[in-house]
């Protein structure tokens, strides 16, 4: 099963939830993190005979640990250290970006869900009885965690019918060639980000386009922009 999500430039794109496997796997990798932090900030120092005060020891040891997942799904676009491992993200099901609003909402019930409470028995349930893979934390702030790549073809997904009232927003797309927009589809369907970010520069460059879009997004939007303006 997949999860449909139509971003802001009317693109729909189908992303394959992450498997629970794949949650097990990551959550095991940011433990790994975990006992790096421990052994580094509480392990080293007292093997060196350093006494460690109690405020020492909530403040570094512990504290980043609680605040982990928040800060890092903030600031990595919704990837811990282990999701960006197993090539996973947290995504809002109306396809936006989660804001720190979401992040936050996950990360509370995380408490409720963590090994505390039942084993840590909760969100495998949750996950592996619910369609879109997602915990009870999801299911709270409307998001899920999807694999990074899409689970078809960008060329399926850009190649479709337009409707006549379609919108263009960058009529300069016309100054692409087929074999441009090829190579564009291309980059998108191989995500690979710098490569990406180059790819976006030149057709900027190119055509003399200006935009505020993300990267991958102005990319889609030229894609679809181009099929409507060389087909009408």
């Amino acid at each position: 099963m997949s999860v449909a999500i139509r971003t802001s430039q009317n693109v729909l794109l189908e992303y394959e939830p992450a498997s629970l496997g794949d949650r097990i796997l990551a959550t095991l990798l940011d433990y790994v993190v975990f006992l790096g932090w421990f052994l580094l900030t509480l392990g080293v120092p007292a093997a060196m005979g350093l006494r460690l005060g109690n405020y020492y020891t909530l403040l570094v040891g512990v504290l980043p640990i609680g605040f982990y997942d928040l800060i890092c799904e903030w600031l990595l676009n919704g990837r811990s250290v282990g999701k960006l491992a197993m090539e996973t993200r947290v995504v809002m099901l109306d396809g936006s970006q989660p804001g720190l609003g979401a992040y936050l909402i996950r990360w509370l019930l995380r408490i409720v869900e963590s090994v505390v409470f039942f084993g840590g028995v909760v969100p495998v349930i949750t996950v592996a009885a619910n369609g879109k893979g997602q915990r009870l934390g999801d299911i709270a702030a409307g998001t899920t965690v999807v694999k990074a790549k899409p689970a078809v073809s960008l060329n399926d997904i850009l190649i479709r019918p337009l409707p006549d009232s379609y919108n263009v927003q960058f009529p300069d797309a016309r100054l692409l060639s087929d074999r441009d927009i090829h190579i564009v589809r291309q980059v998108l369907q191989r995500g690979d980000e710098w490569v990406l970010n180059r790819t976006a520069d030149k057709i900027k460059e190119v055509t003399g386009i200006r935009s505020e879009l993300s990267n991958r997004a102005f990319l889609e939007t030229i894609c679809t922009d181009y099929q409507f303006v060389t087909t009408q």
